[in-house]
């Protein structure tokens, strides 16, 4: 006699023998209870609940639900090849908590299930509530020979009022002005006939929506948002909000926030000149080169181009100098981590002070002689900008 053969012998000698009434027994189980352990041990005995190595399910662990919403748990499973001639349309999937054994579950709850005919068990149960919430099994019964408990798995159904809002990333981004971005906003669509609607505020580009899978077969919505960063987005707050529909018509609004930091991929400096027009000889000016560099240039220096040669004259943000004569083809430069920029050039000039000029103011001249001056003088006087000739009678 085969050990497998015992055992069922020894199982049917005990339920026979055993005390149902038994103090010790009642503790353990209340009056339902002692009905449905026993009618459990007599079908596992009499072969109507199978569980053989060939039997099994396909479930998600968990799977998360908001209040009031629908839920849509993959499902797939594999039986004994002799049996599968017994699947046909009269298949029913039955869903009952791991916990309370013998008794359907969410027989409420509108269930649509998949075509159990090719051993899809996926169903969507509706209006799910926090009472809800259990570890689930789940029971194939045909209306012939075919009925199974798949108890090798089960899934937690979990019914929560704190959805976990929408996933972003990268979640932080750092970029080069010019580049090419992709964000990816993420959110899970539990409810299949109901995906959640992805919203992005700013909309700084084209959008793209997919329905994605997970390994264990559940569900998320993912869109794409692509731009090309500029200076305009520096610091920009992006947000990605997930809408949900609940079946009551009541819609439930989840949001996630990015700062968008810009890095510039090359440094962008002003030079600014104080007096910015000429200036008189050894007159002191003050050289000032800012720039926009993100992150924050680390030194400056000035240039003098010369030729084909670059000289510097000088270092740091606010330059004071000295000027005796013309400086021209002056820039500056400005470096960060990740680059460098140079300024447009620019020319201090330092005019020739004006020499002396003389001229004969001829309108005096001839009124002199029209009034026939017996003598004259040339007297003369003179200043930096003119020397005139004059005449005149001295008495």
């Amino acid at each position: 006699m085969s050990l497998s053969k015992k055992i069922v012998i020894f199982c049917q000698s005990y339920l026979t023998f055993i005390n149902w009434e038994n103090t010790v027994v009642q503790q353990i189980f209340n009056s339902r209870e002692i009905q449905t352990v026993q009618r459990t041990i007599t079908n596992l005995l009499k072969g109507k609940y199978r569980n053989a190595k060939d039997e099994k399910v396909n479930l998600p662990q968990t799977v998360k639900v908001m209040t009031g919403s629908c839920v849509t748990v993959p499902c797939s499973f594999d039986i004994e090849k002799k049996y599968e001639q017994n699947l046909n349309d009269n298949c029913e999937a039955i869903w009952r908590s791991r916990t309370t054994g013998d008794v359907a579950q969410l027989t409420d709850r509108n269930l649509q299930t998949g075509d159990l005919t090719n051993k899809n068990c996926t169903t969507t149960f509706s209006n799910m509530q926090l009472l809800d919430t259990k570890n689930y099994i789940f029971r194939l019964d045909c209306n012939n020979a075919l009925k199974y408990n798949f108890l090798n798995a089960d899934v937690k159904i979990e019914v929560t009022d704190n959805f976990p809002s929408p996933t972003l990333t990268p979640s932080t981004l750092k970029i080069k002005e010019g580049e090419s971005v992709s964000l990816t906003c993420s959110a899970p669509a539990p409810c299949l006939p109901h995906p959640p609607t992805l919203i992005w505020t700013p909309k700084l580009g084209d959008i793209q929506e997919t329905l994605q899978e997970k390994l264990d077969k559940t569900k998320f919505k993912t869109s794409v948002m692509n731009f090309t960063a500029s200076h305009l987005h520096h610091e920009q707050k992006i947000s990605c909000t997930a809408v949900y529909k609940k079946q009551d018509g009541v819609s439930k609004t989840l949001r996630s926030n990015l700062m968008l930091v810009k890095l510039h991929d090359k440094v962008i400096n002003v030079f600014k000149m104080n007096p910015s027009g000429p200036v008189v000889k050894n007159s002191n000016v003050t050289l000032t080169c800012n720039s926009d560099a993100n992150p924050a240039e680390k030194n400056y220096t000035w240039y003098r181009a010369d030729g084909g040669q670059e000289t510097v004259f000088g270092n740091g943000k606010i330059l004071n100098i000295k000027v005796s004569s013309d400086m021209r083809n002056l820039f500056c430069k400005a470096v960060n981590e990740i680059g460098e920029g140079r300024s447009n050039l620019r020319h201090i000039d330092v005019p020739n002070p004006i020499k002396d000029v003389h001229y004969v103011n001829s309108a005096a001249l001839t009124q002199a002689e029209n009034h026939q001056a017996n003598a004259s003088t040339n007297l003369s006087y003179e200043n930096v900008e003119e020397t005139r000739e004059c005449s005149g009678k001295i008495k």
